[in-house]
C-alpha cells in the first residue's frame, strides 16, 4: 500500500485487536524500565565514529582496541548513562558485517537481573552470558530471542558525570556468574541482594 494509507477496517479487525491484546500471563519477576543501549555492527568503524560524534553529538566513554574486541569497539553516551550507543567494527568478519550486535533492556534491580536468568530458563530461552562486563560494569544476563538476535537484562550502568570521568580499567571486574558479580562488585556498585534466596551456590 501506499504511504499515508490509513486501513481503518484493518485496523478494526479481529487481528489487530488480538495483536493489541497480546500482553504477559501474569506479573513478571522483573519490570524492565527503558531500552538502556543498543550495541551496533558497522563497515567503517572510523567513518561511523565520526558520525555518532560529529554529526549526532555523542562523547566518548570507552574504547576496546583490537587485543579486547575483534573489531574494535566504542562505547558512546548521550546522557549520564555509560553507554546508549556501542559500536563494534569489522574486524576479521566479512566487511559486509553491519547491523544490530545486541540491544539491552534496563531494570531496576540487581535482584531483578537474577529474577530474570530464572524466568528465562523456565521458558527455555537460549542464555549466552551471565554476569558483569568490563567497561561500563552492568550486570548482566544476554539472551536470545526466538530470531536469534542477541538482548540483555542488565543493572547498575556506570553514571558519567558533568566532568566525563568514566571508570578506570583497573577497577573493571569482569566475571562470568550472577553470584560473582553479586561478589566481586567494582568501587561503588551496592551488590547487595534484598532477596539473597535467587542466589546460587
Amino acid at each position: 500500500m501506499p504511504r499515508g494509507v490509513v486501513d481503518h477496517e484493518a485496523l478494526a479487525s479481529d487481528e489487530a485487536e488480538a495483536v493489541r491484546a497480546k500482553a504477559p500471563d501474569g506479573p513478571l519477576p522483573f519490570d524492565i524500565r527503558k531500552i538502556g543501549h543498543v550495541v551496533l555492527f558497522v563497515t567503517d568503524f572510523d567513518r561511523s565514529i565520526d558520525f555518532y560524534t560529529k554529526i549526532l553529538g555523542f562523547r566518548v566513554s570507552d574504547y576496546y582496541p583490537d587485543t579486547m574486541m575483534d573489531g574494535r569497539m566504542v562505547f558512546m553516551r548521550c546522557n549520564a548513562d555509560h553507554h546508549g550507543v556501542a559500536l563494534v567494527g569489522a574486524g576479521n568478519a566479512p566487511a559486509s558485517r553491519s547491523g544490530i550486535h545486541h540491544m539491552a533492556f534496563e531494570v531496576d534491580s540487581i535482584d531483578e537481573v537474577l529474577a530474570a536468568r530464572d524466568h528465562l530458563e523456565a521458558h527455555d530461552v537460549p542464555i549466552d552470558f551471565l554476569g558483569r562486563r568490563r567497561a561500563g560494569a552492568q550486570v548482566a544476563v544476554e539472551f536470545r530471542d526466538p530470531d536469534g538476535h542477541c538482548l540483555e537484562i542488565y543493572w547498575g550502568l556506570d553514571q558519567v558525570d558533568g566532568d566525563g570521568k568514566v571508570r578506570s580499567p583497573d577497577e573493571w571486574r569482569e566475571v562470568f556468574s550472577l553470584e560473582e558479580a553479586v561478589d566481586n562488585p567494582p568501587p561503588g556498585q551496592d551488590t547487595t541482594l534484598a532477596d539473597p534466596s535467587l542466589r546460587r551456590d
